[in-house]
């Protein structure tokens, strides 16, 4: 437990968290990421997780309503906000992050402000695993009864090929119950060449984080998948049902996890 208390070795690593969505179908003006769990925002739940691990690398994306962000997150975090001028996706999102990152980073952790119970440890391991396997993406993903909304883990003869969006995946696909849970380490030179390859080539003719994946593949580059076994600390928070749904299990386990 020390030496993940202590994130020894983190020094190369960055962390992008995205807070640049609307969130519609919460119902408010505000951003989502600004909605609160046990009276703190969800961003500054993802903050200071992200924050144990390497407090000088953080960078946060801001879009709707960037400056209420701004406003809420600067008192508490020192990060480095960067602003996604249009909400072309979360490929893009993390594009905009990547030409302000500190030339000794090697490895790159993609973080969402709406994924509040997220805990350091599975971070820590996340990132381990990417590190020790020499991959050059290691997807963070979970087995869950209902994988309704969720992207989908594609894999063939036990090799992962591909991210599926629920809106793009066929029957066969949507029965698959292991899903995506938008975390994501990367390393740092692929995912600066290979980003741009990505394409909105979906029904959201949005610029989707996930084909880096079938990205990877074609050019014969390792993948890894760290399956974590809590589901509880990826849930997302889209709705208001959502919001209350953390807001319970927050106050289960908040105190249970590192």
């Amino acid at each position: 437990m020390e030496a993940i208390m202590g994130c020894d070795g983190m020094d190369d690593l960055a962390i992008v968290i995205l807070a640049a969505g609307k969130g519609t179908r919460m119902r408010s003006n505000i951003p989502k990421v600004l909605h609160k769990i046990a009276g703190k925002s969800m961003v500054l739940h993802v903050l200071a997780c992200a924050e144990k691990l390497t407090p000088d690398n953080i960078y946060l994306v801001v879009g709707h309503g960037a400056q209420l962000v701004k406003d809420e997150v600067g008192p508490y975090f020192s990060v480095n906000f960067v602003t996604q001028k249009q909400l072309l996706g979360t490929g893009d999102a993390v594009k905009q992050a990547l030409p302000f990152l500190t030339p000794g980073i090697k490895n790159v952790l993609v973080l969402c402000g709406d994924v509040p119970l997220i805990r350091q440890k599975t971070l820590v391991e996340l990132v381990t695993t990417h590190r020790s396997t020499q991959a050059k993406l290691t997807v963070l993903a979970v087995d869950m009864e209902n994988p309704e909304g969720y992207g989908r883990i594609v894999l063939d003869s036990g090799e992962m090929v591909a991210i599926r969006e629920d809106s793009d995946a066929t029957l066969l696909e949507k029965q698959i119950t292991t899903i995506n849970t938008g975390i994501y380490c990367f390393d740092r030179g692929f995912i600066e060449q290979a980003i741009d390859l990505i394409r909105p080539d979906n029904s959201q003719a949005e610029i989707y984080l996930t084909d880096m994946v079938e990205i990877a593949r074609s050019k014969g580059e390792k993948i890894s998948v760290r399956i974590m076994a809590d589901p509880r600390q990826v849930i997302g928070v889209n709705t208001l049902d959502d919001l209350e749904n953390a807001e319970s299990l927050i106050h289960h386990f908040q105190n249970e996890l590192p």
